[in-house]
């Protein structure tokens, strides 16, 4: 059984038709062009009902290398709010994992290269997961000092982009918690 999801309003339309192929035309090259084609391939995978799949893609998105300068970056903000609007709106029956263990398990593993950042930007979704979905459980076999939403914030302030932890702050004070699956 297909399902359409609603467009996310954060988010780049995504071509009519795309694959994970999509991203071989970059090569290596982790710039701004790969984040396009990783919101827009996310957005593309949400709209048909993959929601953790899309949920990967916006860690592929926030795992590139742009820098301030590059106007993507202006016209599609670092995605904490398509990110917030996937957790918030997944339907009950659509998979989505449980992404607080997915961001934990991620922002304790990862490695270079831009590792403080990815690593800053993954605990910044565990948070946002935190406030829109509390019922969800945190894996008692990982044990990881989990930061508060301050020390998150002073990471995005010493290796993100300019103003990207007031961007953040702004997503997680509209957070509010979604009901869990009955």
């Amino acid at each position: 059984m297909s399902i359409t999801l609603p467009p996310c309003p954060h988010l780049p339309a995504p071509r009519d038709q795309m694959t994970a192929s999509a991203f071989s035309e970059h090569g290596e090259s982790r710039d701004a062009g790969f984040y396009l084609t990783a919101l827009e391939y996310g957005h593309y995978l949400w709209q048909r009902g993959f929601a953790a799949r899309a949920i990967l893609c916006l860690d592929r998105a926030m795992g590139a290398d742009v820098q301030a300068t590059d106007p993507i970056v202006h016209t599609w903000p670092i995605p904490y709010a398509a990110m917030a609007w996937f957790l918030a709106h997944t339907p009950d029956g659509v998979f989505i994992g449980n992404p607080r263990v997915h961001f934990q398990h991620y922002a304790d593993r990862l490695k270079a290269p831009r590792r403080d950042i990815r690593h800053a930007r993954a605990w910044a979704c565990w948070a946002l997961t935190r406030r829109l979905r509390p019922h969800l459980p945190a894996d008692p076999k990982h044990a990881v000092i989990e930061p508060t939403e301050t020390e998150i914030a002073t990471a995005l302030d010493a290796h993100g982009l300019p103003a990207e932890s007031a961007l953040w702050r702004n997503v997680l004070l509209r957070c509010n918690p979604v009901p869990p699956p009955l």
